[in-house]
């Protein structure tokens, strides 16, 4: 059987498409037809779709052509039309607002210094840095995904908003405790190895470091939604540095740890990356598990075609790569990042000089 396919007017000047089954039996050449306006097969269907846009989630412009219908948001999508200076003049505001007030409840020893007296009672733990170390990640770790895991419940009692606000209250101070302690000992506990003078280490440590914020933030996505001046909403992104990688954060983690492993060769930053680490590799199964809650068949979908390991669904062939690939990465938030990770190289002494300031 063989088919042909035209597309006809009615009389409203409506096309439609109209599919003739052609039948050749073995035992005659007579052609027997029959023209009917049907829908295409599943398997007929295009499979190319325009991707989601991630400021509204309607379908937009198609960045490329990779041969799979997009089914989740195209990552890293700016749209400059769609920007408000309203809404970034708050994310500044927000964001000065929650620094001093970071700075007055947690930071400064000498005002309510709250991050004092938790970092002092963490240490009567152990005599071990290490320890004290994996006991602030296992606090930090506890807040930020019991809280993801409660989003839903959470959202629905208080709203999206006042829920952000609480998550980023929490873990904001634990993070930047985790931060400050990593800095004061980074050089503390055995000495392991020191490969700093030779040549190539220093640059090979560089550029490792700088690639893995490119896996770090993918929170630059939806930064708005960071701070809660738009509407937080669970997101399922899919291009991007999504098609290298699913858990972009756990791939850029293990990048930063090694190179951070390498420079200073001791016990302390080792255990503070094997603990890092641990946390991202959970969050691969919890992330996983709350985006299948949310999105159902369509993650599963995403899912089969991407992979946890850098590269793999691309080497597998479940994940094609469209021609013009290159234009997914070349985006304001891709700049952003870039920018952000050169600021933080510069600022390296400034940091260490506040870190060994605040004593924690």
């Amino acid at each position: 059987m063989a088919t042909t396919a035209k597309v006809v007017s009615n009389r409203k000047g409506v096309l439609r498409r109209t599919t003739t089954w052609q039948t050749i039996p073995h035992h005659q050449h007579k052609l027997e037809s029959k023209t009917e306006t049907r829908r295409r097969p599943r398997c007929c269907r295009p499979i190319i779709a325009p991707p989601l846009s991630a400021s509204n989630g309607r379908a937009g412009p198609a960045p490329s052509t990779s041969g799979t219908r997009l089914l989740a948001e195209d990552s890293a999508a700016f749209d400059l039309a769609n920007q408000s200076l309203r809404s970034w003049t708050q994310f500044f505001a927000l964001l000065a607002v929650v620094s001093a007030g970071l700075y007055g409840i947690w930071i400064d020893p000498n005002l309510a210094g709250l991050g004092t007296s938790f970092v002092s009672s963490v240490e009567t733990l152990s005599d071990s840095h290490e320890v004290v170390m994996l006991a602030i990640l296992v606090a930090f770790g506890v807040a930020h995904s019991g809280m993801a895991a409660l989003r839903p419940q959470g959202e629905r009692l208080v709203g999206a908003r006042a829920y952000r606000v609480a998550f980023a209250l929490i873990s904001l101070p634990l993070a930047l405790t985790a931060v400050t302690y990593f800095i004061n000992h980074r050089y503390s506990g055995a000495a392991l190895f020191d490969v700093r003078s030779v040549p190539g280490v220093h640059g090979a440590v560089w550029w490792l470091s700088f690639a893995s914020f490119f896996f770090l933030y993918p929170s630059t996505f939806n930064i708005l939604e960071v701070a809660a001046v738009d509407e937080p909403k669970v997101h399922l992104w899919e291009t991007g540095v999504m098609r290298v990688t699913r858990h972009p954060q756990m791939v850029g983690q293990v990048m930063w740890s090694l190179a951070h492993c390498l420079w200073m060769g001791n016990s302390f930053a080792i255990a503070t990356s094997a603990g890092l680490c641990a946390y991202h590799a959970f969050g691969c199964w919890h992330g996983d598990r709350r985006l299948e809650e949310k999105f159902g068949s369509d993650f599963v979908e995403v899912k089969n075609r991407t992979s946890v390991l850098p590269f793999a669904a691309i080497l597998d062939g479940r994940q094609v790569l469209p021609r013009d690939y290159w234009k997914e990465w070349v985006r304001v938030p891709y700049l952003g990042v870039v920018l952000f990770t050169l600021g933080a190289y510069a600022c390296h002494p400034a940091m260490q000089t506040a870190a060994h300031w605040v004593g924690w």
